[in-house]
């Protein structure tokens, strides 16, 4: 039995979970989050790198560490039917119902929309979106080959441009960020940071293909669960220091952006602009072209990981079927435009995150109360308790304001700890979890 990856099996492992987290939308929230922190990015930064990187890695551990088959197999510890419940949910929100039809509308944003007519932009969406979703669904039905391609020669092209634009931004920064104030929704900037690492959804889908990267290393000849988890540790330490600099990277041009540009729509917007101040027409004609092919190749890899999994869940249905249904129903979503995707996703993610949070802690102190499961029960039924009061602010204060319920949440988080900042589901988790474990010691 092999003991130990070699140095080039930990950066080919890095590499794809950095493949898996990285797509191109992860590039427009940083950006708009600069924009609106202004001199409180620092610490707005810390806290999105807790959400967008820190947490997905966990998730990732998580799943290797635990020795679950996937998702489902780790939800299910605390019942078979939250099992069912959190992984249907959890596939269709990194699938057909926001991250898909979210990589047809990024391309759009960035490539296309700042060059129409506002009043044309709708049908050329449609357009755009039905040539997109054609594509995907034609390639997600024997997908190998053109993933290989597009992973070797477009992603580096990609990432690339990506320095070009970072570099040059910190050789000609366009102001200074301490000269920027903050948008009055960053008072508290780490936890807001927080929060906005939710949009980059990347602890669901590290939930998600957890297993694809215990399956990678078992290939490489690693079958002790806990070398597997060490040797995942490992590789993923190239994956975080990168994502991190990027990501405090995008933030930092974001910010100083605010000198030379108005503060975007959403961050597909911002950073057409940022790249045209840079590099003029050609360089957002390049940019606007490997994104919409990273995204076509993120579309493809989100069809494909869908329909195999609702596959297993529902065998009667052929895979090949969930892809037509995945990519009709991503076409049709994106239609919504961008910014309707990421307004309506907000409520979505502020349920399903807790959950997701709850279920990491879950799985690295299973070791403490033996997998029971009235442990998982209970600390899931709480996360979902304050996951739902969570969820009803987001809608009354950002969807739908109800003044009545408004005026109730505001009294509410004045009582509940972190309730202001979206995260009144933390403490309440974490205690009782740890009571939950030494009740389940005493009693064992």
């Amino acid at each position: 039995m092999k003991k130990n990856l070699t140095m080039k099996q930990y950066l080919t492992v890095g590499s794809l979970l950095f493949g898996l987290f990285f797509g191109a939308g992860n590039l427009i929230f940083p950006v708009l989050m600069g924009q609106l922190a202004g001199n409180q990015t620092p610490l707005a930064t810390i806290g999105f790198i807790v959400t967008g990187v820190g947490l997905p890695f966990l998730g990732i551990l998580a799943i290797g560490f635990s020795e679950s088959q996937g998702i489902y197999d780790l939800a299910s510890k605390a019942s078979k039917g939250f099992g069912l419940f959190f992984t249907i949910a959890l596939y269709l929100t990194i699938g057909p119902f926001f991250a898909l039809p979210r990589t047809a509308t990024v391309s759009f944003e960035v490539g296309f929309a700042p060059y129409l007519n506002a009043q044309q932009r709708s049908l050329w969406l449609l357009v755009f979106s039905i040539i997109f979703f054609l594509l995907a669904w034609r390639l997600s039905l024997n997908p190998s080959k053109m993933m290989l391609w597009i992973g070797k020669i477009l992603n580096p092209l990609f990432l690339l441009l990506l320095s070009a634009l970072i570099l040059i931004s910190f050789i000609r920064p366009m102001g200074n960020i301490q000269d920027i104030p903050a948008d009055p929704s960053y008072q508290q900037p780490f936890f807001t940071g927080f929060i906005e690492g939710y949009n980059t959804m990347d602890v669901l889908a590290a939930l998600a293909f957890g297993i694809i990267i215990v399956k990678a290393i078992q290939q490489l000849g690693i079958h002790e669960p806990k070398q597997i988890a060490l040797d995942t540790l490992k590789s993923g330490i190239f994956t975080v220091v990168l994502m991190a600099v990027i990501y405090g990277s995008l933030t930092f041009i974001g910010a100083t952006s605010r000198h030379q540009i108005a503060t975007a729509p959403n961050g597909g917007v911002a950073l057409n602009q940022i790249a045209n101040y840079y590099f003029g027409s050609y360089g957002v004609i390049l940019l606007a072209t490997i994104i919409t092919l990273a995204c076509l190749k993120t579309a493809m890899g989100l069809i494909s990981a869908c329909s195999e999994t609702f596959h297993e869940l529902f065998p009667s249905i052929s895979y090949r079927q969930f892809v037509h249904l995945f990519s009709l129903l991503g076409g049709l979503i994106a239609n919504v435009g961008l910014s309707s995707i990421i307004l309506i996703a907000t409520p979505v993610l502020s349920f399903l995150y807790p959950l997701a949070i709850s279920l990491i802690f879950l799985a690295f102190a299973d070791p403490f109360f033996k997998s029971k499961k009235s442990v998982y029960r209970v600390t899931i039924w709480v996360a979902t308790i304050f996951a739902v009061i969570d969820a009803l602010k987001v809608i009354t204060t950002k969807i739908m304001t109800i003044p009545a319920m408004v005026t109730s949440f505001d009294k509410l988080d004045s009582i509940l700890p972190l309730a202001s900042v979206g995260m009144a589901w933390l403490i309440p988790v974490v205690v009782t979890l740890c009571g939950m474990t030494l009740w389940a010691r005493k009693t064992a």
